[in-house]
């Protein structure tokens, strides 16, 4: 009888993992780096558990009761309920949520796809003028918001996007750390050989743009979109700026307006209802990107060049 030569299961080797001591890194090491990226993963979850079990309190519970355990009674439910109501008299939690969903997807949709225009015009296209124009771009990150706030709404009050979802949507639009991505990921996925290739079929700009580079730049299109939601979700000083009337809030203008009716002390209960809305303010970002987490796997270009 001949036996089987195949190697067991728990011996076979895995491609994916690379073993420590290639890296060159000692034991000490590499539990020091353990250690240090576990500080760090504390340091990162602390305020999610934070907002998780005071969301559980009453008022009195969250001033009286220990910031990281829970207490009795058990008001988590009745908290998101009263998300959904006119509590503070400054809006409805709903109706922000609403809005910041129409000004993260408009925004990051409509950055996204810039960005995918403009760093792969910057990185296959060669004229004059073009890293300059891109160092322009660049250049734009070293100015404080702060510094175009005045400028800003004097330019809105001109053109009429004053208490506008335009105002909100149309800025977020552009996004030059995307660009820099979008260039640098198309740098290093998309062979020139590949569109050289194309164009010498006949194949126009636009159908080699749509056909070839897209589909290779998926992981760089899911990170642009990824931090972009992000960005428009938490920004706050733009709306602050644009907007007057609370129908239009985002919800984090609109939390801003429920902590300051809970600091007056004028609506009982708010402050477990305020943090109750931030943790559910934070639940969409961590679906959006545990179900986004798979297309940044590497590997894009395997295979692409044979066959």
């Amino acid at each position: 009888m001949k036996r089987s030569t195949r190697t067991p299961l728990k011996q076979r080797p895995d491609d994916g993992a690379v073993p420590v001591r290639l890296y060159g890194l000692r034991r000490g090491t590499t539990t020091f780096l353990t250690l240090v990226c576990a500080a760090f993963a504390v340091f990162i979850l602390a305020p999610l558990v934070w907002l998780l079990i005071n969301a559980t309190k009453t008022q009195a519970g969250v001033y009286a009761g220990p910031g990281f355990w829970f207490s009795k009674p058990f008001r988590l439910f009745q908290n998101l309920a009263d998300l959904g109501k006119d509590i503070s008299g400054a809006g409805v939690y709903l109706h922000w949520m609403q809005n910041t969903l129409v000004y993260a997807v408009a925004g990051a949709i409509g950055a996204t796809a810039l960005s995918a225009l403009a760093g792969y015009g910057f990185s296959r296209f060669r004229f004059r003028g073009a890293n300059s124009l891109f160092y322009l771009v660049m250049a734009t990150l070293l100015v404080p918001i702060t510094a175009l706030a005045l400028p800003l709404f004097l330019v809105y009050a001109k053109v009429g996007l004053v208490n506008s979802i335009w105002g909100m949507i149309l800025p977020s639009m552009v996004s030059p750390v995307g660009i820099y991505l979008m260039r640098t990921f198309i740098d290093a996925s998309v062979p020139q050989d590949m569109i050289a290739a194309a164009r010498i079929d006949g194949a126009g700009e636009l159908r080699i743009f749509f056909r070839i580079a897209l589909p290779l730049c998926l992981p760089g299109l899911v990170t642009v979109l990824l931090l972009s939601v992000v960005a428009i979700w938490n920004n706050y000083f733009l709306p602050l700026i644009i907007f007057s009337r609370n129908d239009l809030y985002p919800l984090t203008v609109g939390l801003s307006s429920l902590s300051q009716a809970a600091e007056t002390g004028t609506q009982a209960q708010l402050v477990p209802v305020l943090i109750a809305g931030g943790l559910v303010t934070v639940v969409p970002l961590i679906v959006l990107f545990l179900f986004l987490e798979r297309y940044f796997r590497g590997g894009a270009l395997r295979g692409s060049l044979t066959g």
